[in-house]
């Protein structure tokens, strides 16, 4: 696994959204409490004091500074109706030949769209622009369904708190699952809402009470090491099985097996993350059962070995984590 790309750029121009951007700031220039090793270098990159909803902005650096940060981050565009601006295109495009990972949180598609990074890939934005994104980069493979997806260096992100969702991804990606559910208590949102690669959306556990499955989902939390199944859920539930399946598919986006396992994988990363235990321990501990079956499921979901992800991610006896 690569290096943390630890430089983070914010490109700026005049019309962005206040919301993105200050998420983005607030994600990744914040460094949580108790985390170890370095944070990220977060500086805000325009060429000139930028209007971003009713504030006014002062750049650190100008657009040229992209091609040399490790992340570019794109917030969202107030306005869609017209090409973005052109130095900003061109200098998002140089910094992803310069092997920059870029972001774009919402709208800031249309910038990537429009630098050609996009072309064949598959992409998301906001529910309402997805129409006018397909029409308009036709080469872009637009799914309006999704949080957030992952094309290895260039993300794309839905709406509002998808982008929130795609911070996180990023913060995961980087430095694993512990160091992520930090940031997330720290901003008070879920820690783990999936989508990207495996075209998914899956809310482990929403944050709004009152829906059908507002018990039972902190009951399967605290259960995922026993050989659950739907019947058992749906009798806990106290409905049928094909009730269940219709409100899992309408809290969390997936169906009830594909919900648990992927909670299952997360307890995996937890443990890999921050214990000695064998592959065989924290297979039976997460409800996997075998350790060859943790490593298929791992590997498949994860894209790496359960052995390969804790060598990146283990932590030191000196704090620090070790790339593996």
């Amino acid at each position: 696994m690569s290096p943390v790309p630890r430089s983070v750029a914010i490109a700026a121009t005049d019309g962005m959204l206040h919301f993105e951007l200050a998420l983005a700031y607030e994600v990744f220039g914040s460094p949580p409490d108790a985390v170890p090793g370095p944070w990220y270098d977060v500086s805000l990159c325009g060429t000139r004091a930028v209007r971003a909803g009713r504030f006014l902005l002062e750049p650190d650096c100008g657009l040229d500074r992209l091609a040399h940060a490790g992340t570019v981050i794109v917030p969202a565009l107030a306005e869609v109706d017209g090409e973005p601006p052109a130095e900003l295109v061109e200098a998002v495009r140089a910094a992803h030949e310069a092997g920059a990972r870029v972001v774009s949180l919402c709208t800031g598609v249309f910038v990537l769209a429009a630098a050609g990074l996009l072309d064949g890939l598959h992409a998301t934005t906001h529910w309402a622009h997805t129409g006018q994104l397909a029409a308009r980069y036709p080469r872009v493979k637009v799914d309006p369904d999704v949080l957030y997806v992952d094309n290895g260096t260039v993300l794309t992100s839905a709406g509002k708190t998808a982008a929130m969702d795609l911070c996180l991804h990023l913060v995961r990606r980087d430095h694993g699952s512990a160091v992520a559910n930090v940031v997330a208590r720290r901003l008070v949102v879920p820690p783990h809402r999936a989508g990207g690669q495996a075209q998914f959306v899956v809310t482990p556990v929403p944050a709004r009470d009152g829906h059908p499955l507002a018990e039972l989902l902190p009951w399967i939390m605290r259960r995922l090491d026993l050989p659950l199944t739907v019947e058992d859920l749906a009798r806990r539930a106290n409905m049928s099985s094909r009730h269940l399946g219709r409100h899992f598919r309408a809290v969390t986006g997936t169906t009830p097996l594909q919900w648990l396992l992927t909670q299952r994988i997360r307890r995996a990363q937890e443990l890999l993350e921050t214990t000695d235990d064998s592959v065989d321990s924290i297979a039976a501990a997460s409800g996997l059962g075998t350790a060859t079956t943790l490593r298929r499921h791992f590997h498949r979901t994860v894209g790496v070995p359960p052995d390969t992800y804790r060598r990146t991610f283990r932590r030191r006896g000196d704090g620090e984590y070790r790339d593996g």
